[in-house]
């Protein structure tokens, strides 16, 4: 008994030691965690505030086209995707890219658009009210529609090359093959050069891949915590990254 309880001593301090490491380790993370939350919500203030120079001459030269990813459980927020949509307009973003994988943006801003579908049959809106801003709503469907319809025109192209007697080594599809066909079903379309995803998880939620060969790729986090010093902080981060689009 005596042997077994002076054994036991040392393993309990050990697990002791260890549980304090474990939960020192925890509220360190913890601590950091907060500081972090804290300093980037201050930081949003003080820009929505106009009190950083830094973030108040924001340059556009190649910044053309804005994608935005929502998740679907989030789109339903209208007043969200209205606020999102006037604080880019204000910036001085022209050109916007409205996307959730099951279609709820393309659903709520029907009734609100008065211009025909463009030759390629995407669905956009252009609010005056907004500075003349352009949007274009896509959803999951589009992708899947998309890559079908080029699907079929490739295979169409390969067998009349093949009837009209070719040589075989010109039927290979390159990614320029695939562009074209994608652009002649109407599902080509301009690449945005950011993408800003607000979801739970930090990937593009399906958004066409084709139209994301150059682009930057940043998560906002949820739609229902959107700040606008968080955009305007993207924005400008981006617009200080070096892209040498694959040279």
């Amino acid at each position: 008994m005596v042997g077994q309880m002076q054994i036991s001593w040392p393993s309990t301090i050990v697990e002791l030691i260890l549980g304090l490491l474990w939960h020192l380790v925890h509220l360190l993370v913890s601590l950091f965690d907060l500081w972090s939350h804290l300093s980037d919500n201050l930081e949003c203030y003080l820009i929505s505030s106009e009190l950083l120079p830094k973030y108040q001459d924001l340059h556009f030269e190649r910044l053309n086209y804005v994608g935005v990813v929502v998740d679907s459980r989030e789109a339903n927020n209208v007043l969200k995707i209205k606020q999102l949509l006037w604080w880019l307009s204000t910036i001085g973003v022209k050109y916007v890219v409205l996307y959730d994988i099951e279609g709820v943006l393309k659903e709520w801003l029907k009734p609100g658009i008065e211009t025909p579908r463009d030759e390629n049959s995407r669905t956009n809106l252009d609010l005056s009210a907004h500075g003349g801003m352009t949007i274009e709503c896509l959803s999951g469907s589009d992708g899947k529609e998309g890559i079908a319809k080029a699907a079929n025109l490739l295979c169409s192209d390969f067998c009349n090359r093949n009837t009209h007697g070719h040589n075989k080594g010109d039927n290979a599809f390159t990614e320029a093959d695939m562009v074209c066909a994608l652009r002649a079903v109407g599902s080509g379309g301009p690449e945005p050069d950011l993408l800003l995803v607000y979801g739970p998880v930090r990937c593009h939620l399906g958004f066409p891949a084709w139209r994301l060969r150059f682009t930057e790729i940043m998560h906002m986090g949820s739609l229902k915590s959107m700040k606008y010093g968080s955009i305007v902080k993207a924005l400008h981060r981006f617009s200080h990254k070096y892209q040498n689009y694959g040279k």
